[in-house]
């Protein structure tokens, strides 16, 4: 039997995590997770520090109502150390559920999103330490009809799409 490679093994790791969040399985999630973990959703600043406040959050503002039901991942690419794995993806999908943690407080628009998101994922003795996840909100507000865009420098979608292909224009200086 061959040994796994460091990235198989972090794959695996954060791979567990995801399915366990994906699937609402709270105690599977907290499993996943270091003693004292913390999570960080930068634009929101929603999260939770140390292991009750990470419970608090996954209870109260992540599970059952991670994603929408037709939610789809893309990545873009994965970076790998020893303690963290940096992740570049566009989440697309439509607001049809409350999603606290990314909007909190507003109801389903039912508008499509597309969006590009960094999560930096800290690794520590084969469980996920922290989660540091960024997304652009101010593209995210466009799509959904809440911020008008006009003579602002907000693509809206567009964002995901250059980052699929940077040969598109550019949107303000052609």
């Amino acid at each position: 039997m061959t040994e796994k490679t460091l990235e198989e093994r972090l794959d695996q790791v954060f791979g567990d995590h995801m399915d366990a969040e994906t699937a609402g399985d709270l105690e599977g999630t907290l499993a996943t997770m270091a003693p004292t973990p913390h999570i960080v959703n930068i634009p929101t600043m929603i999260g939770g520090q140390g292991a009750d406040g990470v419970r608090d959050f996954y209870a109260n503002r992540l599970i059952g109502q991670f994603f929408p039901p037709d939610v789809e991942f893309e990545t873009i690419s994965r970076t790998y150390s020893e303690e963290r794995l940096v992740d570049e993806l566009i989440i697309s999908f439509t607001h049809t559920t409350r999603i606290d943690w990314m909007l909190p407080g507003l109801e389903p628009t039912g508008k499509r999103v597309e969006v590009v998101f960094v999560v930096i994922v800290g690794i520590e003795d084969g469980k996920v330490s922290y989660e540091h996840i960024n997304w652009d909100q101010a593209n995210v507000l466009v799509q959904l009809g809440l911020i008008d865009p006009t003579g602002l420098p907000l693509v809206g979608a567009g964002a995901a799409a250059k980052l699929r292909d940077p040969s598109l224009a550019d949107p303000f200086f052609g």
